[in-house]
């Protein structure tokens, strides 16, 4: 049986363009791919680059009044960028006019201990897929995962933590993961305490019928997190292909059964450009690299160019980014659905989230068009 499909938008910014126009643009893309069958719609969290969904929580609200059915959500909240309260009371909001449509995710992204993507030591029988001593790709039943991208790649760093400066409040410390997921769920439920006792309700908020989810990209504290509470994982194989994987098999193994999940439940997230026919697909893609060769030397996701004129990436500019240009998914609808079959076996998901970046806005709308009717999105949605 094939699963369900998801959509992940991170509102792009096109050369050329504006975020007033990326985000009409994800606008009509929601009502779109609630029409072809898509399963949820969920909203990255960027800030200070050149994609219009710094504030998801706002976009999330906009998508929902923009649809009907759809499950709309974040993907994901970073925690240490808002206090518990107003993430709860934000969703309350939300769901109050559009209840029981929510998916809340979360991430640790914004708390210091996961700068530059630092984790925890994986949870002890939690084998990397990766061999860290040989470092060598690893091709599973065609899915590649290549070696963790490592941070210590990225030479400049002084616009991250100067974001981070600015989000932050200052002099204030942002909770740990773990005591700021306890405070949602706390929030959420009605059982909230202050550090002094003092009982505290979210109106709205407190009650919400809204899913909480868990992202993460390694096999370290979201997962292991995601998995002991109980709640749905979200693992980023668009972001981290190198680790995305072995998230997934430590999330099981720290999976204990609660009362909202019985069994582990996987979403797994790739990167998608389908058109016409394979060639066309690669040269819609060509200037991705250029746009994550950006976020690797540390100046953030910039506007994405124009395939037709932007120069290709030099060799060295190539070797930097050649972990995400192996394991994007290019090409015809059947080239990319058999890709993303191979994805879903390899992992055992049970949904797929893909997320697709063009230069025009027509093009993004066509490749999610034609891998929903490729995936049979629409002949599910009718039976």
């Amino acid at each position: 049986m094939t699963v369900p499909l998801s959509i992940l938008d991170l509102a792009p910014i096109s050369a050329g363009s504006t975020a007033q126009q990326a985000l009409r643009n994800t606008v009509e893309l929601a009502r779109r791919a609630e029409q072809w069958g898509y399963h949820r719609y969920w909203l990255a969290e960027h800030h200070f680059v050149a994609v219009a969904s710094s504030s998801s929580m706002t976009l999330l609200a906009l998508v929902a009044a923009a649809t009907e059915r759809i499950r709309v959500g974040t993907a994901a909240v970073q925690l240490g960028h808002h206090t518990s309260a107003a993430i709860v009371e934000a969703f309350g909001t939300v769901d109050a006019l559009y209840p029981g449509r929510l998916d809340l995710g979360i991430g640790r992204s914004g708390h210091r201990r996961a700068q530059f993507g630092s984790e925890p030591e994986p949870k002890k029988g939690v084998r990397p897929v990766v061999d860290t001593a040989t470092r060598r790709t690893v091709v599973r039943d065609g899915v590649v995962v290549p070696p963790p991208f490592e941070f210590r790649r990225i030479a400049d760093r002084s616009r991250y933590l100067a974001s981070l400066g600015a989000l932050h409040q200052r002099g204030a410390r942002p909770l740990e993961f773990t005591e700021q997921v306890d405070e949602v769920r706390a929030l959420l439920e009605g059982t909230y305490h202050s550090a002094e006792g003092v009982a505290l309700h979210a109106v709205p908020g407190e009650g919400a019928q809204v899913d909480l989810w868990v992202f993460g990209s390694s096999a370290g504290e979201s997962a292991e997190l995601a998995g002991r509470l109980g709640l749905p994982f979200a693992a980023a194989y668009h972001v981290s292909p190198g680790s995305a994987l072995d998230a997934v098999e430590a999330y099981r193994a720290a999976f204990e059964p609660s009362t909202r999940l019985a069994r582990p439940y996987v979403v797994v997230s790739a990167d998608v450009v389908v058109a016409q026919d394979d060639a066309t697909a690669r040269h819609l893609a060509s200037t991705y690299g250029h746009w994550v060769h950006g976020i690797r030397t540390g100046a953030g996701a910039g506007d994405y160019l124009d395939p037709d004129t932007a120069a290709p990436l030099t060799a060295e500019q190539s070797r930097l980014v050649d972990d995400r240009l192996a394991t994007q998914f290019v090409g015809s609808a059947a080239t990319v659905v058999s890709k993303l079959e191979a994805l879903q076996r390899v992992t055992g998901a049970d949904e797929l989230l893909v997320t697709s970046v063009a230069y025009r806005h027509a093009d993004r709308l066509e490749s999610h068009r034609l891998l929903a009717d490729a995936w049979g999105l629409r002949a599910a949605q009718a039976a």
